[in-house]
């Protein structure tokens, strides 16, 4: 098979049918062998009788559904462990990604041979200060970050190689961040193609300004995770090392300061030791170096991936 489309989807219910019929179209226009997977992402609509009854008209439908919403990336993450496709596109369910880019997408991967192509939206028809201004501040420094150079690394319009996808973890929000996943594991060749973006026909965004906020978060521990989740003892470690030895140090020159005075015949509450403060800013330093290393030493001891953080639900397959 040549490809899988996977839409990840939340109350959707309208623009499924003429999703499916356009990606038809294209897919019968370039002869591709193809699939699409649907993720219903535990709508509360009609979305997913709409997907059963696309099913029982083609043979290319595949379905699976969520008991509840757990999140675009639970969603890709169990799509890409179903696709069967050489390459795999994603793609919005809202009609806001233009199928008329799989085409292209497909070439840059089978004849470019890039491991991932991301769209840039560079031509965005959202509201100028709630979307468009915070993307571009959030891009700049997921670019700055990552080391990748990509405009819009959240553009749900991707294609990968079924290798790239078989590969990565989509796990939390990290949805946002699969270049990044992809180049942490190895895939390096990664691109992107300006494509277009329409105006949603149906409905509203189901994401709001938080995403911002939280894409941030997302992105400081991915990056954290990446550098030093295998080896937590080169962080912390390291930093608790050296707050004992500062803390030390600053133990010692108290404890000099104190012969020193004692020497000249300076005794008294001038000389008190606990007087100093000095003295309380090291026992705090070597207390927390202490607590850092130690917590280095668990983080080794612990494994750092759940067993169950990728055990969804799943009510039905199709």
């Amino acid at each position: 098979m040549e490809i899988s489309i996977i839409v990840p989807l939340y109350n959707e219910a309208e623009s499924l049918p003429q999703l499916y019929e356009w990606v038809e179209k294209v897919m019968n226009d370039n002869h591709f062998t193809w699939e699409i997977i649907f993720v219903n992402d535990g709508s509360t609509d009609s979305s997913w009788q709409v997907i059963e009854q696309l099913q029982k008209q083609s043979n290319h439908v595949r379905g699976i559904k969520f008991r509840h919403n757990y999140g675009k990336s639970p969603a890709l993450y169990c799509g890409f462990k179903a696709a069967q496709g050489n390459v795999v596109i994603t793609m919005d369910a809202d009609l806001q990604d233009s199928p008329d880019e799989i085409p292209e997408l497909y070439r840059m991967i089978v004849e470019d041979d890039y491991d991932l192509v991301s769209g840039w939206k560079k031509h965005r028809l959202d509201n100028k200060f709630t979307k468009n201004i915070p993307s571009k501040i959030y891009n700049a420094t997921a670019r700055r970050v990552t080391g990748l150079k990509l405009h819009d690394m959240n553009c749900g319009l991707k294609a990968y190689k079924q290798v790239v996808v078989k590969n990565i973890e989509v796990f939390g929000e990290m949805h946002r961040y699969i270049p990044y996943l992809a180049k942490e594991a190895g895939f390096t060749r990664i691109g992107e193609k300006v494509v277009q973006h329409r105006k949603r026909e149906f409905g509203e965004s189901k994401f709001g300004i938080n995403r911002f906020v939280n894409g941030y978060l997302d992105l400081l521990t991915l990056w954290f995770l990446s550098k030093f989740g295998k080896q937590p003892m080169h962080f912390f470690g390291l930093l608790g090392s050296l707050m004992f030895i500062a803390g030390f140090i600053m133990i010692v020159v108290v404890g000099v300061n104190k012969l020193v005075a004692l020497s000249h015949g300076i005794s008294g509450v001038a000389t008190l030791v606990a007087n100093s403060p000095y003295f309380h800013l090291a026992i705090l330093g070597m207390l927390l170096g202490t607590l850092l290393f130690v917590t280095g030493f668990l983080g080794e001891l612990i494994i750092r991936n759940s067993p169950e953080r990728n055990n969804y639900l799943i009510e039905k397959e199709i």
